[in-house]
């Protein structure tokens, strides 16, 4: 079964493998499969679910709220996520201003069919509605017990410090921070992370197998696999490419060995290596079909020693990513038109 961690400086407590369905419901896989493969997720003791307003434009939400319709509403969390352009992706469906916050929770909680998330999260930062608004509308949020926790996704360290004091101002608390986090991508670990332990926040942390290429699918001077995530647009293939290349995939392959000895596989190895750093509270895993995540769960609970964890870094040394300039990328300057 999956172990818990505490999210945050909280008594909040989530599944550490934690269910992310951004490239599979409403878009790589049918409803039905989809489904059931929530409904594994569970019987492995998955409690915990991410989606946001956004994935497949509001419809993987509905798509997790027919699976867990029924179900005891204490026996699982929900997050999801405000921010990007979603319906008709008018001038007001997006953002974190006041009105786009309320709009969005409303909506969400209407496609999932619950009456509280758990978990609502700022898919991003927006630099274009003052930061006081947009937590006086997650403070609003909070109280009016539309979501129980408030978090946020690929924040910079000064976001997370500035959100952190004006929530305290507000009489709420930032619990969560949603960064990209892997083996292969590791930018957060120079300056989010040291913030994020100051502030009592915790990492829920999305593509732990890097889009797949530490499951070492993908061989160096061999041709994409058909049907891999590296060919499809609609399952993030943009994301993937960076890593991509030759000297990246003949890295990965050096995990192989490394993953044998530690009785792993290479995606349980990956989802293990982001697990032993405790800041981090929830590796997201998505699954196009319920057998993956029988492997996937197997990560929980791993403890890698320092001999396997060296090893692991020294395999990755010449192509990991740890320029911390990199977390100042990825929220857009403006509003996405």
């Amino acid at each position: 079964m999956v172990n818990y961690r505490y999210l945050g400086n909280s008594g909040f407590k989530v599944s550490e493998i934690t269910y992310g369905n951004w490239v599979t419901h409403a878009s790589q896989v049918g409803n039905d499969a989809a489904i059931a493969t929530v409904h594994k997720a569970l019987d492995l003791g998955i409690t915990s679910f991410d989606t946001a307003d956004t994935y497949a434009n509001t419809a993987a939400e509905v798509v997790l709220g027919e699976a867990l319709k029924g179900l005891d509403r204490t026996q699982f969390e929900v997050f999801t996520k405000v921010y990007w352009p979603i319906g008709r992706k008018g001038p007001n469906d997006q953002g974190l201003s006041r009105k786009h916050i309320f709009d969005g929770i409303n909506g969400s909680l209407s496609r999932l069919g619950v009456d509280y998330v758990d978990l609502y999260q700022a898919h991003r930062y927006d630099y274009e509605t003052p930061l006081e608004e947009t937590m006086q509308a997650f403070a609003d949020v909070v109280r009016q017990g539309k979501a129980l926790y408030i978090g946020v996704s690929e924040w910079t360290a000064e976001q997370l410090r500035e959100g952190a004091a004006l929530a305290k101002e507000l009489k709420f608390q930032l619990v969560s921070n949603q960064p990209q986090y892997s083996a292969l991508w590791r930018v957060i670990e120079g300056k989010v992370v040291p913030a994020s332990e100051e502030l009592g926040i915790s990492q829920i942390v999305w593509s732990p197998m890097a889009q797949g290429v530490l499951s070492g699918k993908y061989l160096p001077g061999q041709p994409v696999p058909e049907g891999s995530r590296a060919t499809d647009d609609k399952s993030g293939a943009h994301f993937i490419q960076r890593f991509m290349n030759d000297e990246v995939l003949t890295a990965v392959q050096k995990l192989k060995p490394i993953a044998e000895e530690a009785g792993l596989t290479m995606p349980q190895l990956a989802i293990a290596w982001v697990l032993q750093n405790p800041n981090v509270a929830a590796a997201l895993v998505g699954a196009s079909r319920p057998e993956q995540l029988e492997d996937s769960v197997k990560a929980s609970g791993v403890v890698l020693d320092e001999g396997t964890m060296s090893a692991i870094a020294d395999a990755l040394a010449p192509v990991a990513v740890t320029d911390v300039d990199e977390t100042y990328t990825v929220s857009p300057k403006g509003r996405p038109a």
